[in-house]
């Protein structure tokens, strides 16, 4: 019986929830989500969750922020000047704007607040600060 472990590649078919059962992600119906194990390139709950799994074994894990996308950062909510924004640009609640942090990386926000001088942005993750429950299929391991 395999086993998945850390340096595995792995697929796996899941679906995502919300405390209160709705679904905000799913690969059914699509191509299983496929990573390796320990890697970091998903959230840590879910990594650890299909480390130790067998093929064709079906789990439900709840994820606490902590190990999903973390707890919402106040200091992500970003107020900039409406003399800063390019003439042509016109805001609307909701939509994504790409600006760049400190590092120099592209980061995704979101205007959450518009007013006559400025306009507000939040850039934590939509997820941040939510506890996750996943449904989880690990479909295929190959080391």
């Amino acid at each position: 019986m395999q086993i998945a472990k850390n340096g595995d590649s792995v697929k796996v078919h899941y679906t995502g929830k919300f405390f209160d059962g709705s679904i905000f992600d799913s690969s059914l119906g699509r191509e299983p989500l496929e990573f390796i194990v320990g890697s970091q390139q998903v959230i840590a709950g879910f990594d650890d969750a299909v480390n130790n799994m067998t093929i064709g074994e079906k789990k439900t894990i709840d994820i606490a922020p902590e190990f999903a996308y973390g707890e919402r950062n106040e200091d992500f909510l970003i107020e900039v000047s409406i003399l800063d924004l390019p003439e042509d640009f016109e805001p609307k609640i909701g939509m994504p704007v790409e600006m760049m942090n400190n590092e120099g990386e592209t980061l995704v926000a979101s205007i959450v607040d518009i007013s006559q001088d400025s306009i507000k942005l939040d850039a934590n993750h939509p997820l941040s600060g939510k506890q996750l429950t996943f449904e989880i299929e690990l479909m295929e391991i190959t080391s």
